[in-house]
């Protein structure tokens, strides 16, 4: 596409400078459509510690770094929501004796989050094969809770799996509540989710 620069030099005239300082369009960052909720699973467990970085030095496994933004449903960040967070490790282990790759935090001011983790691994559970996925619930202070399931790429790298196959063989997994990812880029990925949630029961 042309520029104001090339469409001055084919016609002759000098661009306009309130055209060249239109803004740039830009993709909404909220559909305002719920994230789908999925099953709790049996390995939920309360009173987890508060922290976003859930990386200790005997954590093993692929890091991801995942970030976001929660909405209400009318596209408004929601600081201080609570969103709490669990998954297996690199093996397909759940740690049920403590708290290890398990815990909650708070929205920031602007409706943001973080979490260093790691990609889980897929494991047998009592709903067959399960693809690798980090289990979440987000409430809004006096909301409903939101119970759901993220999950990964069929392109993610990691253990030496096909992520291709295990999404498609897992049939509770939702597409709408895929992360999107950037990398690997040494070992690491970098993703992003944004939840979109009720705040009236």
């Amino acid at each position: 596409m042309a520029g104001p620069v090339a469409e001055a030099a084919e016609t002759g005239r000098a661009s306009s400078p309130r055209r060249a300082a239109l803004p740039l369009a830009v993709t909404p960052a909220c559909s305002g459509q719920e994230t789908p909720a999925s099953i709790e699973g049996p390995l939920f467990k309360p009173n987890s510690p508060t922290r976003g970085d859930l990386i200790t030095p005997a954590t093993r496994g692929v890091r991801l770094d995942l970030s976001g933004v929660v909405y209400d449903t009318a596209c408004t960040p929601l600081p201080e929501t609570l969103i709490e967070f669990w998954q297996c490790d690199q093996n397909g282990d759940y740690d049920t004796s403590g708290f290890s790759l398990r815990g909650h935090q708070y929205t920031d001011s602007r409706g943001g989050y973080l979490l260093r983790t790691i990609i889980p691994r897929d494991y047998w559970g009592r709903w067959g094969q399960r693809a690798p996925h980090i289990h979440t619930q987000v409430q809004a202070s006096g909301g409903p809770v939101l119970v759901t399931q993220l999950y990964f790429p069929d392109d993610t790298q990691a253990y030496g799996r096909d992520f291709t196959a295990l999404n498609a063989a897992d049939r509770l997994l939702n597409r709408a509540c895929t992360i999107g990812l950037t990398g690997p880029k040494d070992g690491h990925y970098t993703g992003r989710f944004d939840f979109v949630i009720t705040t009236t029961v």
